[in-house]
């Protein structure tokens, strides 16, 4: 009977080709995942560039609003002091009910 399955002869040669093979296909794919890694972080780090500016815009915005808000007269908007100060006490303790 013959065999079906051919026989292999391993040699140390063969090993260690084999093994430095594996090894290089493992060492691409950790410089494939490390340039990867490289390039989400520099993505990342330009968002948050990118949400700073837009939150100093906003504050810009903002405090613009409350020096004109500050320096304004009201008397000549319209606005007056009250007439009187009256005290009203309320039936529930908090505010949300």
């Amino acid at each position: 009977m013959h065999n079906i399955l051919p026989r292999f002869s391993f040699s140390p040669v063969s090993i260690c080709t084999g093994f430095v093979a594996i090894l290089a296909v493992i060492y691409i794919g950790l410089i494939a995942v490390v340039m990867s890694y490289a390039t989400l972080t520099i993505e990342f780090s330009q968002s948050v560039k990118n949400n700073e500016a837009s939150v100093a815009g906003l504050e810009k915005q903002y405090l613009t609003a409350v020096a004109h808000i500050t320096t304004m007269d009201y008397a000549s908007a319209g606005y007056t002091l009250p007439l009187a100060k009256t005290f009203v006490k309320a039936k529930s303790g908090t505010a949300l009910r």
